[in-house]
């Protein structure tokens, strides 16, 4: 069952563009772990101070082995090094994917393969 990763980092905002220019490399090496299929921090444009993080993984066991592992002790060292101020990061299960268009491409928000 794929987890889904999802919340947000705050970091000084004159601390914001050091601290993902630096976590780069730390994405890509995470990017290459078994059963992560995306792994990201991202500015938000309109709040100077606020990273998305975003991940997915193939399964809980997949994430319960990055968590045990030297990119995610260099992820915590890299955000100590920063001073996050605030940080509300959760995990989902996700019972079932689709695509929010529909095969005529209409946006959808309920569930129409089931």
């Amino acid at each position: 069952m794929t987890t889904l990763i999802a919340g947000t980092i705050e970091i000084a905002a004159d601390k914001r563009q050091s601290a993902l220019a630096e976590a780069a490399a730390l994405m890509t090496e995470t990017r290459a772990q078994s059963g992560c299929a995306h792994y990201v921090w991202a500015a938000d444009p309109c709040c100077a101070t606020r990273i998305y993080v975003f991940e997915n993984w193939a399964s809980t066991e997949d994430l319960a082995a990055h968590l045990a592992g030297p990119y995610y002790s260099r992820m915590l060292a890299l955000l100590g090094k920063y001073g996050v101020t605030d940080a509300v990061v959760s995990k989902f299960k996700v019972a079932l994917e689709e695509p929010v268009y529909d095969p005529e491409g209409k946006p959808r928000a309920d569930f129409f393969t089931e």
